[in-house]
C-alpha cells in the first residue's frame, strides 16, 4: 500500500469526520463563514499529522479526530484573521471570508472558529484535557507572537536571520509541532517520546516555510499555486532576500534596498533584477542549504522516538512528500 494511499485515507476520514462536526447552526451569518472557510479544502495537513502519530504511537484514530478537529479549526481561524490584516481577496483560489461577507463578520466567525477549537478537547478526560488544552494554548500564542513578529518587520530594516527563524517557527512550524504532539498526548506516548515528535514538527515546519520563500521566487507557476514572485512585489524580508543583504556585494546590497523601496505598475523588470541579485549573492544556495539542515534536523528527532520502524519511515516519508510539495 503506498504512502501516499495511507495519507489520502487519513485525508478521507478526516473530512468526512468534519463535515459531520460542522453542521450549519444559528445565526447563520456566523456560523456560514465558519462552514464555507472549512469547506475550501486545502491540504489537511496539519489534522492528518495528528491522526498519523496517534496511530503511530499505538493509539486510535477515531479517538485523535476532536483533537484534530481542533488544529484544522484553529489554522482556519488565523488564515481568516490574517486575510483581514492583509486585505486579501482570494484564498485557495476562492473569494475571502470578509470579502464574501464584511470584515465584522469575518471577525466575529474567526473569535468563534477560536472558541470551537477549545470545545474540541472537551471529549477528552481530565488528565489529557488538561494536557492538550495547555500545549494548545501556548501554541495559539506564540502564532499570535509570530504574526505580529512578521507585521513589525514590515517596516524594519535591521531584521535578522535568527529573528526571521523565529518568526516563521512561531507563525508555522510551532502549529505542525504541536498537532504532532496532539496526536501523540491522545495515545498516551511517553514524555520523551512526545517531545521529540514535536521537534520533528517543529523543525519540518521550519524547513516546509523556507522552503515556500524559496518556491514563491524559483518556483513552477503550474504547480506551485501561488503567484511566482508575489513576494518580491510585496517587498517581504524573506529568507532569501537577508541571506542576499548579508552576502552581497556593496552595489547589489543597494541594488536590493532600492528595488524593495518601490512597488512599480509593472513588476516584471523588479522580479527579474531581484532573483538575479537572490542567485549572484549565494543566497539561493544558502536556502536550499537551510531547507536540508532544517530536514535533517527533523528526521534526527525522529530517529529519536521509540517508534517501530515502519511508522518512522511513514512519517519520514510523509516529510519528503512535503518537502517535494506532492502531499
Amino acid at each position: 500500500m503506498s504512502d501516499i494511499y495511507i495519507i489520502s485515507q487519513y485525508r478521507a476520514q478526516f473530512v468526512t469526520y468534519l463535515e459531520q462536526r460542522t453542521q450549519l447552526g444559528e445565526p447563520k451569518n456566523l456560523y456560514e463563514p465558519v462552514q464555507y472557510i472549512l469547506g475550501l479544502g486545502g491540504k489537511r495537513m496539519r489534522p492528518i499529522l495528528t491522526l498519523m502519530t496517534a496511530e503511530a504511537f499505538g493509539g486510535k484514530v477515531a479517538d485523535a479526530m476532536d483533537a484534530a478537529l481542533a488544529v484544522e479549526m484553529f489554522h482556519n481561524f488565523s488564515l481568516v484573521h490574517d486575510d483581514i490584516m492583509d486585505d486579501a481577496p482570494l484564498r485557495r483560489g476562492k473569494v475571502t471570508v470578509h470579502e464574501k461577507w464584511d470584515v465584522n463578520t469575518g471577525i466575529l466567525s474567526g473569535d468563534a472558529m477560536l472558541i470551537l477549537s477549545y470545545q474540541c478537547f472537551e471529549s477528552y478526560p481530565p488528565e489529557i484535557y488538561a494536557e492538550l488544552t495547555k500545549l494548545f494554548s501556548k501554541t495559539a500564542l506564540e502564532v499570535c507572537e509570530g504574526q505580529q513578529y512578521d507585521v513589525d518587520f514590515e517596516t524594519r530594516d535591521d531584521v535578522t536571520i535568527p529573528e526571521y527563524l523565529k518568526m516563521i517557527e512561531y507563525k508555522t512550524s510551532v502549529l505542525v509541532a504541536a498537532a504532532m504532539k496532539m496526536g501523540a498526548i491522545v495515545a498516551k506516548a511517553p514524555d520523551r517520546d512526545a517531545n521529540a515528535i514535536y521537534e520533528f514538527g517543529r523543525n519540518l515546519g521550519i524547513a516546509f516555510q523556507l522552503q515556500d520563500d524559496y518556491l514563491d521566487a524559483f518556483g513552477d507557476p503550474k504547480t506551485f499555486g501561488k503567484q511566482v514572485g508575489g513576494d518580491i512585489m510585496e517587498n517581504k524580508k524573506t529568507y532569501l532576500y537577508l541571506k542576499s543583504l548579508e552576502n552581497a556585494s556593496k552595489d547589489n546590497q543597494e541594488g536590493l534596498l532600492h528595488l524593495y523601496s518601490i512597488k512599480p505598475e509593472d513588476s516584471t523588470a523588479k522580479v527579474a533584477a531581484v532573483k538575479g541579485i537572490f542567485k549572484e549573492s549565494g543566497a539561493v544556495e544558502a536556502t536550499k542549504k537551510a531547507i536540508q539542515d532544517f530536514t535533517q534536523r527533523a528526521f534526527e528527532a525522529l530517529a529519536d522516538t521509540n517508534l517501530p520502524e515502519n511508522k518512522k519511515a511513514l512519517l519520514k516519508q510523509f516529510g519528503k512528500n512535503l518537502m517535494e510539495r506532492t502531499v
